[in-house]
């Protein structure tokens, strides 16, 4: 598979929603990485870099800019006043410089909107860490790229040696297309290029406001209507008596485990790693429950699931939501019993696609799309990803990468457990909702005890 991904100058169904979801600041998709390096990061030296990727990757260099009417999915389009400075910044901790004031500033740097008139990204360099180390927080829409495509693009400034000179940014910029035409979204619409019929599309808002009208609609709105009703009539409520309220109040906790703890016990259990990870994110969510005196059998999550292929854009990937088991048992009880319902969630969600879901979605009013999407939402306790990084040290701007603790959207769940397995170990994001987990420093234990179990349970 190549290492190059390809980018479109039109956004697809699905990064276009993640785009319009964000009139919602709490469905907001941006997504973080934290990574600690064995000293401060060159920020001359990587601005330059950076420059010079911005060249190879002109994804980089864009902007969004919504067609007319909002009637077709946004275009990418050359930022004319980009500056290299405004998206790679340079601040210090103040002293002591530990771990919480880093977590604490990662979680705001996230929860900060992107300016939507510039390019959907930014690299703040960060001194002052404790014991002369450093860190980057890089930061990144999703509709730039999802968790597997972000780290294709880490390629762009990672090295394999301390000292590798900066290429030379060329004036000429790589491009997979050409710049649009502004008037190419009208000619579209006029020509009746949507993927539904603007008839279609009438029929749809009219029987979403007036459900009584269903027997006299046509049968492309019906049809239409059915998909709809088919990919998201999974509306089964959120099950934790404890997280009940959301915010946009964020806090960082971060854990690391020996990689090999996961793989030995995912193959002593006859699983998946993503079957592991699940199965201890959904132990450490019980034991929080029980440690506050509300005990709960099981609880909704989702799991990202990469549908990536040869072909594929910027974005590939699925939701599937799934009822876990969080009450008393062992491990082997819980992996299994995970496996099997990550086993159906899989195959359910290789027909409800999130393509397919946007597709529909694209038709219709952003206040319709931020209403459902709210809806979803609350159907889920709390989401998890794995992403896998590189089996070998990589370096940026002359330092060397140590951890990396990736922070996924939260998009209105209690919390995302987001891994990032890096040179043997297996480093986690707990990226929290405050105002839904009252004990996040409780909720970090139970996930380090539940990993502890894991390890145990592969003897």
């Amino acid at each position: 598979m190549s290492d190059r991904l390809h980018f479109d100058r039109r956004m697809s169904d699905a990064e276009a929603v993640m785009w319009r979801l964000e009139k919602d600041p709490y469905l907001s998709s941006t997504f973080a990485n934290v990574t600690i390096l064995d000293k401060p990061v060159d920020a001359a030296r990587l601005r330059a870099r950076m420059e010079y990727a911005a060249h190879q990757v002109p994804r980089l260099r864009h902007r969004v800019q919504p067609t007319p009417g909002n009637l077709s999915a946004p275009l990418w389009v050359d930022d004319p006043g980009f500056d290299i400075a405004y998206h790679v910044r340079h601040i210090a901790l103040p002293k002591p410089g530990n771990r919480q004031q880093l977590a604490e500033l990662a979680a705001l740097i996230a929860a900060d909107p992107f300016d939507r008139t510039r390019p959907l990204w930014q690299f703040t360099v960060v001194d002052g860490l404790r014991g002369g180390k450093g860190a980057l927080i890089q930061k990144l829409h999703h509709a730039v790229a999802d968790g597997e495509g972000s780290i294709r693009l880490s390629m762009q400034f990672l090295d394999l040696e301390r000292d590798v000179p900066t290429p030379a940014a060329s004036a000429d910029v790589l491009d997979d297309e050409p710049a649009p035409d502004p008037s190419a979204a009208v000619r579209e619409i006029v020509a009746g290029s949507l993927r539904l019929p603007l008839a279609v599309v009438r029929q749809l808002r009219d029987l979403l406001a007036e459900p009584a009208r269903l027997p006299e609609a046509g049968a492309a709105a019906l049809d239409t209507l059915r998909g709809m009703v088919s990919q998201l009539s999974d509306a089964d409520h959120a099950h934790s008596p404890l997280w009940t309220a959301r915010s946009l109040h964020r806090v960082l906790e971060t854990v690391r485990v020996p990689l090999e703890n996961v793989r030995g016990a995912a193959k002593a259990l006859g699983g998946t790693i993503n079957t592991a990870f699940l199965t201890a994110a959904a132990g450490a969510a019980g034991a929080y429950h029980r440690e506050l005196g509300e005990p709960v059998d099981h609880l909704r999550a989702s799991m990202a699931i990469s549908t990536r292929t040869e072909g594929s854009g910027a974005n590939a990937f699925s939701l599937a939501r799934l009822l876990v088991p969080t009450g008393k048992m062992t491990v082997a009880e819980r992996f299994h019993a995970i496996d099997e319902a990550a086993g159906r969630a899989r195959g359910e969600s290789a027909t409800a696609s999130l393509e397919t879901i946007s597709a529909i979605a694209s038709t219709l009013p952003t206040s319709v799309v931020t209403r459902v999407a709210r809806q979803q939402a609350e159907s889920v306790d709390f989401a998890t990803s794995n992403v896998r990084a590189a089996n070998f040290p990589c370096y940026i701007g002359g330092a060397l990468v140590l951890e990396n603790y990736p922070l996924g959207p939260l998009a209105g769940v209690a919390f995302n457990l987001t891994a990032m397995s890096y040179c043997g170990s297996f480093d986690m994001g707990l990226h929290v909702d405050r105002a839904a987990v009252s004990q996040p420093d409780l909720l970090r234990r139970c996930v380090e005890d539940a990993f502890a179990e894991l390890a145990a349970a592969a003897g």
